[in-house]
């Protein structure tokens, strides 16, 4: 039995709003959803999993509607959906009244529940969020459905405030695989029988790396082997770039340039600058900024000072008198430490004026 296993979608979800990018984002997510539906039907898999968290907000009907409509579309894919702490069940809300004609079934909010697929002779034991938070242990308490079956736990947790446990007591329930959500980055917990996929599509600048989804397949008597498969759009990658005290400003712009088409130009960047400047050295990016999809620059050089002139300039003032005791500060017997010392206190004392 194939199938495969998603989590934290996140449709509805707006990442880097306010950005050039940022309703592109939105119609990426959806996109990477709908390929999902497509890859079921290219590799005949035989079930889906949705590890909570499809939608970024309890979905409206007219969500629902185009929910349905996508796993229409699959021929021959059951799938099993439990809602998670973003997308919970709300008491009459869309999920308990829209009516799917979809081969879909989705776990019961606030209620351990078993789903046997005959066909498959498989059984999803799950739990949907009925609120946001859950503090007890409640994934720890779930047991396999059916004896002779294979048997999948679907859980969404992981966390203090949503249904935390340990790893060690989830293997030890007794499923041939747990397919969890939550966790937004993709974790292979114990080899091929429990695993988080992350979300599919990176959510903000702090989810850096590959996202995606992972296809599995059960055989004989609960052999389980699972593969991970990255599929997002674009990655959120942090560029670190040290500089020196003779580079000018288009060389700065012609490094970040390459580095971006070396790495990927529709990634989603976050640039951090480095390293000792001249001191008249004006950076100014924003070309690129208009060009690439540039999240953050972060300036962190330092100029190249004189220390020996600064200090028969300043001789008599603060900043010199502060020169001079660092350089006679034996204490700091690491040389490293004391230039950084040095150089923060410069800094400081230039950027507020003698006082």
């Amino acid at each position: 039995m194939k199938f495969l296993h998603l989590a934290d979608v996140h449709i509805g979800a707006t990442p880097d709003k306010g950005k050039p990018w940022g309703g592109r984002r939105s119609d990426e997510i959806y996109d990477s959803f709908k390929n999902i539906i497509k890859v079921c039907e290219e590799q005949q898999v035989d079930l889906l999993l949705i590890a909570g968290d499809l939608f970024d907000a309890p979905p409206t009907i007219q969500q629902l509607r185009e929910l349905d409509y996508q796993l229409r579309l699959m021929q021959g894919t059951k799938t099993v959906l439990i809602a998670g702490n973003h997308d919970y069940i709300e008491e009459g809300s869309p999920w308990e009244t829209y009516k799917f004609q979809s081969d879909l079934f989705i776990m019961p909010r606030d209620k351990a529940t078993n789903v046997y697929i005959e066909e498959l002779n498989v059984c999803i034991t799950g739990y949907s969020y009925g609120r946001q938070e859950y503090t007890e242990r409640i994934l720890e308490r779930l047991k396999p459905g059916r004896e002779g079956a294979y048997n999948i736990l679907l859980g969404h947790g992981g966390d203090t405030t949503h249904m935390p446990f340990s790893k060690e007591k989830l293997a030890g329930l007794g499923f041939d695989y747990v397919a969890l959500g939550h966790i937004h980055k993709p974790a292979h917990i114990i080899k091929n029988k429990m695993a988080f996929p992350g979300s599919l599509e990176p959510l903000d600048h702090t989810e850096t790396g590959r996202r995606g989804y992972i296809m599995g397949e059960l055989s004989g008597s609960g052999n389980t082997v699972i593969q991970w498969i990255p599929c997002n759009k674009r990655s959120y990658v942090n560029m670190t770039l040290e500089l020196n005290p003779d580079i000018v400003n288009s060389e700065i712009m012609d490094n970040v340039e390459d580095e971006i088409r070396r790495i990927g130009k529709d990634n989603i960047y976050k640039i951090n600058l480095t390293g000792c400047v001249d001191s008249n050295l004006q950076i100014n990016l924003s070309g690129l900024t208009r060009e690439y999809f540039i999240y953050e620059i972060n300036d962190n050089t330092h100029p190249n000072y004189d220390i020996e002139e600064l200090l028969m300039v300043n001789e008599n003032n603060l900043l010199g008198r502060f020169i001079k005791a660092m350089s006679d500060n034996e204490s700091l017997e690491k040389p490293e430490i004391r230039e950084r010392a040095l150089k923060y206190g410069v800094e400081a004392l230039l950027g507020v004026g003698d006082n």
